[in-house]
């Protein structure tokens, strides 16, 4: 039997020609996005004990879902944010046959509809102009009326998609406000071109099995018990301490959709302003968090079955935190065995906010056995 780290050790894991531009993990910005040639690469090395499922306890956008689909396991996906478990319900739901249909007609409804009254958030006009608003409203009161929930959820993420571009923020990656030439009309353009666009991503992913379960909980307060199926591999990016502001980074997608960011911002495990505030968290912290992930994984996991997670370093007031080694030491406490650990370079062309914190350039892929 070949070991897990020869067979990782052929695959150049830096995947330099990576390209999600126009595939099903182009449908919605996310910070430093999993690319998918890992999971599929981990999930086509390592395998699954037959019965089995494949797990993220932090998946985000849904790559590892998407592949573990692709290759026709199951799989289960949980994330704190409501934005990323909204991003990878349709990534893996068939796609809504009244999906196109509806767009038109809610941008319809919204265009005669009387004037909406605009949600109270927090600094709104600074970042969103008036009739930008006002259209907005209008465009969502028309999606709740919606009855299909995976029609809906596509509408929702079409928007969800686009309202950085209509706001005043200057980019996805930068949080800065500047004066956009954007209209009602252009808006509702922007919103139908964007719903037709998914419409032809999904119908070029033929996914082997639609098994595929989002939970939308905090991590470190899910249990055994909320597992419906035994999990055979994990495959997994954690939130690197003081690295990424998730949370941030879909701050007025979550005030527009109904969910409250500052709950997902409090409970956020690694988020920066949990280290920039009177009695902040260190590393300290983090490690009692993913000793209480791993202990969970170890609960849920079959004997045999395999971690993997990819992680780079912190840096937390001015220290290099080296996560993998942390990670490593945590698991063999737990109980699993280290099988492989294989160093890749992260693409330079990977933004986010923070990047005097986040410029990382190196991550480790670390694999664990029960």
């Amino acid at each position: 039997m070949v070991a897990i780290e020869d067979k990782l050790s052929q695959v150049n894991w830096d995947f330099p020609d990576s390209d999600t531009k126009e595939n099903i993990n182009s449908i919605h910005p996310y910070p430093a996005k999993f690319i998918p040639e890992i999971p599929r690469n981990l999930i086509r090395l390592i395998g699954l004990p037959p019965g089995t499922c494949v797990l993220d306890p932090f998946c985000g956008s849904g790559a590892t879902l998407v592949e573990a689909q692709m290759a026709g396991f199951p799989a289960i996906g949980i994330d704190l944010n409501p934005i990323a478990c909204l991003i990878s319900q349709v990534k893996t739901r068939p796609p809504p046959a009244d999906f196109l249909d509806s767009s038109i007609s809610v941008v319809e409804q919204a265009k005669k509809s009387k004037r909406t009254a605009v949600p109270k958030i927090s600094n709104l006009d600074h970042w969103f102009q008036r009739d930008i608003q006002e259209a907005i409203a209008r465009l969502l009161t028309q999606v709740d009326h919606i009855k299909n929930a995976s029609t809906k959820d596509a509408l929702y993420l079409s928007l969800s998609s686009i309202l950085v571009r209509v706001s005043n923020q200057e980019s996805d990656t930068r949080y800065a406000a500047v004066h956009k030439k954007v209209d009602r009309e252009s808006f509702y353009a922007l919103f139908l071109n964007t719903a037709a666009r998914l419409t032809a991503i999904k119908a070029l992913n033929k996914p082997k099995t639609n098994e595929v379960e989002i939970a939308c909980k905090n991590i470190l307060e899910v249990t055994p018990m909320d597992f419906p199926h035994s999990v055979g591999l994990v495959v997994t990016s954690p939130p690197y301490p003081n690295a990424y502001e998730y949370w941030l980074y879909h701050k007025y997608r979550m005030f527009w959709l109904g969910y409250d960011p500052i709950q997902v911002k409090n409970q956020e495990i690694g988020a920066r302003a949990h280290y920039f505030k009177k009695n902040h968290q260190t590393e300290h912290d983090f490690r009692r968090q993913m000793r209480n992930v791993l202990e969970l994984l170890w609960a849920v996991i079959v004997k045999g079955g395999c971690i993997c997670i990819i992680i780079g370093r912190s840096i937390i007031h001015g220290r290099t935190i080296d996560n993998a080694s942390m990670l490593t030491e945590i698991a063999g406490e737990v109980g699993f065995t280290s099988v492989g650990n294989i160093s890749r370079q992260i693409s330079s062309s990977r933004k986010t906010f923070n990047l005097s914190h986040a410029n990382i350039k190196t991550e480790n892929i670390l694999v664990f056995r029960k």
